[in-house]
């Protein structure tokens, strides 16, 4: 027999799926497929050269140079003769591709480039928009990766935004009745438990005065365009096998209260996005099961991902010290 909480979360699919199609989908006829990489063949080792090769004469010494007069004073170079030298000028290096990538130890599905994993941020993630040089597609094997490289600051949080919405959202675990049609996706907010409680079921309604809905519904107003990475953790077919890849530019086109999968039917804030047209199309997950759709606790609680973006948004919610004005809003947390 198919319990109410089984019945409640097919029909809030169901509703969902319809909302997202209604929106209209820029989705291709053809979606690409991860491609796997082949493992590299691990190269021989090279023979020691036997003692009866190695050539035993002494290497010939080298003979001072006497006819050269070294001049006064500090050493210049010939390059730089009538140049002003910058020495307090930053130097910044790309980071080079992990060796375990390079040298075929490790492979991947992501057809995309490896975005870095370290070093100074190039870029400032307070923006809209995309960041220059991250193209979409680009993947990251750590949360980490992306704040380096500004797409999506917080290295927990779900949401970082500012004064005029969200500037990124990273979805990764989830609500069971979240629909990710990868083109069009709907979105559950925060708050649902007290400081002390983190990880305990909703214990009160969601509202649209908590900062980082608050964000998402100024997002719906102005639809300035949110970036979005997506986890592997995600039971989507639309989330890469490994690490965070970035999937480009969605506008927030509708936000809305329902009651949510708990319990006592505490009301939850929902968000429906549709990504932006003329974007690259979005791949879809090797060896993906529709089965590992919608997968998550059967008590009405988020799954443990979505908790700890949820643990994140109420330690930068401590710190307000104006929760009513969202000027003074940063939610990002570097």
């Amino acid at each position: 027999m198919v319990s109410a909480y089984e019945l409640s979360k097919l029909e809030n699919i169901k509703r969902n799926k319809a909302l997202l199609v209604d929106l209209g989908l820029d989705k291709p006829l053809l979606e690409p497929l991860e491609k796997v990489v082949q493992k590299a063949p691990p190269q021989k080792k090279r023979k020691a050269p036997e003692p009866s090769e190695i050539d035993e004469k002494p290497p010939a010494k080298k003979q001072q140079r006497t006819d050269f007069v070294p001049e006064k004073g500090l050493r210049r170079s010939s390059r730089n003769a009538g140049k002003v030298v910058d020495y307090k000028g930053e130097i910044i290096k790309e980071a080079p591709i992990p060796v375990a990538y390079s040298s075929g130890v490790k492979t991947t599905e992501n057809e995309g480039p490896m975005g870095r994993e370290d070093g100074p941020r190039l870029h400032d993630p307070k923006k809209y928009g995309h960041i220059p040089g991250i193209e979409v597609g680009t993947w990251w094997e750590t949360r980490m990766g992306c704040s380096k490289d500004a797409v999506h600051a917080p290295p927990v949080g779900g949401i970082s935004g500012g004064p005029q919405g969200a500037y990124s959202i990273a979805l990764s675990g989830g609500y069971e009745d979240d629909v990710d049609l990868g083109y069009a996706f709907t979105y559950t907010g925060s708050g649902t438990s007290s400081v002390q409680l983190r990880t305990a079921p909703q214990s009160s309604d969601q509202t649209f005065e908590n900062n980082f809905n608050r964000m998402l519904l100024r997002s719906t107003q102005n639809k300035k365009p949110v970036r979005v990475i997506r986890g592997y953790k995600l039971k989507s077919k639309y989330a890469p096998s490994e690490g965070y890849r970035y999937d480009g530019l969605y506008t927030v086109e509708k936000a809305w209260m329902e009651k949510g999968l708990n319990p006592k039917g505490y009301l939850v804030c929902k968000f429906a996005f549709k990504r932006v047209p003329e974007q690259p199309p979005l791949q879809i997950r090797a060896g993906f099961s529709p089965d590992d759709e919608n997968e998550g606790n059967c008590d009405g609680t988020p799954n443990d991902t979505q908790l700890k973006d949820e643990d994140s948004a109420n330690d930068m919610d401590e710190g307000e010290s104006d929760p009513e004005n969202l000027d003074n809003v940063d939610a990002e947390s570097n």
